[in-house]
């Protein structure tokens, strides 16, 4: 039964962030909110909304490895796995400001994840932990992406295909918004609870099981938006979702959630943070090999392999 309602949890927490979507979305085209904000902000936050549920949840119960796992293993399966399909799928070009703004300030972002959540090696404390304090400077952090992301908005080409076109009445919006809510709060309970009776049951870590079945199941929107661009050839709609996310994730999500509740953090999640740094610091060099400023399709095919190397390394580890 707890494997059928981790499944299902997965199901129902990504029918939720697309309800949430929906009703966020209409309500947003009533104050006359634009389609190029709108997916700049309500679809972002949608894609990684599904992550944002399971991290809070898994703090409150103190499941804190799960929630650190959970964006660790989302981040890498979004560069390597996410944008190594989309790029096979259709080599992703991308602008500049992209290359020179974005990608960086998802390097940053691992890194500054990589300082703050090191107090045993930076200040020789007894044991590391993500603080309310360190939440806030990643919110604040995030302010200003979304700032950025804001300004940006006109420049993005086919932004507004990935808006729901639909409009709903002022009352089924909230009703959408509200059942959205609820499926990602009753999805993200049921995949915390089924990943650690699966962690008990197979003698693994919180941890592995964060990295990989729980940061997958909650990467399938970005999964889901990138491929679809990639095969309509909206090559910066399939890799900013990527990055957005990536920046989303460390900034906002592991923001919230060492708000509402610290986050102690396991020096072993070291190797985790160092392969996000990597994954980022690939993606920024293979823009300046082959075609300049393209992930190609054998770039893709690399960051696969990289992927599946990296779920094995995982897995032997425990």
């Amino acid at each position: 039964m707890q494997y059928v309602l981790l499944f299902t949890g997965f199901a129902l927490l990504i029918k939720g962030a697309g309800w949430l979507v929906d009703g966020a979305s209409s309500i947003a085209r009533r104050f006359n909110v634009s389609d190029l904000v709108i997916g700049l902000t309500v679809v972002a936050f949608g894609t990684s909304s599904p992550e944002l549920f399971v991290n809070i949840i898994a703090s409150l119960k103190g499941n804190t490895e799960i929630a650190i796992g959970n964006v660790l293993g989302s981040n890498i399966a979004n560069t390597f796995l996410i944008l190594g399909i989309a790029s096979i799928i259709y080599p992703l070009t991308v602008g500049k400001g992209t290359v020179w703004k974005e990608i960086p300030l998802s390097l940053l972002a691992a890194i500054v994840l990589g300082i703050l959540a090191n107090d045993q090696l930076i200040d020789k404390r007894e044991f590391s932990v993500l603080t309310r304090i360190d939440g806030l400077v990643f919110l604040s952090f995030f302010a200003v992406f979304m700032y950025y992301s804001v300004t940006i908005a006109k420049k993005i080409k086919g932004m507004e295909e990935y808006v729901p076109a639909k409009e709903h009445r002022f009352v089924k919006a909230l009703l959408l918004i509200v059942f959205g809510l609820l499926g990602l709060t009753i999805g993200g309970q049921w995949i915390v609870d089924g990943a650690v009776y699966m962690a008990l049951s197979f003698g693994m870590s919180q941890s592995l099981a964060g990295l990989t079945i729980v940061a997958i199941g909650t990467s399938l929107p970005e999964l889901a938006t990138s491929a679809v661009a990639a095969k309509k050839k909206n090559v910066e709609i399939a890799i900013g979702n990527v990055v957005g996310s990536n920046i989303f994730n460390i900034f906002f999500v592991l923001g919230i959630s060492s708000v509402v509740k610290p986050l102690p953090f396991n020096m072993k999640s070291n190797i985790d943070v160092g392969v996000v740094i990597l994954a980022s610091l690939l993606l920024l060099a293979c823009l300046f090999t082959g075609k300049k400023h393209s992930l190609d399709r054998w770039e893709g095919a690399i960051f696969v392999v990289l992927y599946t190397v990296y779920i094995t390394y995982v897995i032997i580890r425990g």
